[in-house]
């Protein structure tokens, strides 16, 4: 663990982070001895697609991008992480490689675990180990979720799913939520579509009054929402 990380610090980051939000606080204090601090520059490849990872990260502070190559070779961003979030698990539990590449979209605080050390405590902590299965099923949903609404869903549902997904409360008493820093482009790689088509589907969602824009992020307002 870096110098520049206390251990009530390292414990309280994993507070945070819905994968351990269960853990007792001895499950949380083997983890956070183990946590390495590194940081990474703006336009960073963190994971690449396709090699094999011996680290899973925490983002302590930055943004990052979740990226798979298509067949002709297109960039499709599957997910948008930032502080809290987790990456890289997949790869630690069944040793095989990445399944898409991460980057990050602004210089990133990353806690790192190693392969050796968090399986050692996967055996050893069974709280644990169910905090992580119960965490990587809610994922793998989540995954079923999108790969369906890309194959099914027109693209302003698909646009509002994405909303649902990735907004969060920010502890406003209104009970909004908001989502990270987005470009169309950014929601077009997503949903699997244009950045024209994506456009004129947060225009209307915004018309019917169910989306609104703060800058670069957007807002689902509280209580009843029209369905667009």
């Amino acid at each position: 663990m870096a110098e520049t990380l206390t251990r009530a610090e390292a414990r309280e980051s994993l507070r945070a982070i819905p994968l351990f939000r269960e853990a007792t606080d001895e499950d949380l204090d083997g983890l956070a001895i183990h946590l390495i601090e590194r940081s990474f520059p703006k336009d960073a490849i963190i994971v690449d697609e396709g090699l094999t990872g011996d680290y899973m990260y925490v983002i302590r502070s930055g943004r990052v991008k979740v990226t798979k190559a298509s067949d002709e070779g297109r960039e499709q961003i599957m997910n948008l992480f930032g502080e809290g979030d987790f990456f890289g698990e997949m790869s630690l539990l069944d040793n095989q490689p990445r399944s898409a590449s991460v980057t990050t979209l602004e210089p990133t605080l990353l806690l790192a675990l190693s392969r050796r050390d968090i399986l050692e405590l996967l055996k050893s902590r069974s709280t644990l180990s169910l905090c992580v299965i119960q965490e990587l099923t809610r994922r793998l949903r989540d995954t079923g979720e999108q790969a369906s609404s890309i194959s099914f869903q027109k693209v302003q549902e698909r646009t509002r799913g994405l909303f649902e997904r990735i907004a969060r409360h920010e502890g406003s008493a209104d009970q909004s939520r908001i989502t990270p820093t987005l470009t169309h482009q950014q929601i077009a790689d997503m949903i699997g579509t244009s950045r024209e088509t994506v456009t004129r589907a947060v225009k209307r969602l915004k018309q019917d009054g169910w989306l609104q824009q703060q800058g670069k992020r957007y807002v689902i307002p509280a209580g009843d929402r029209p369905t667009a």
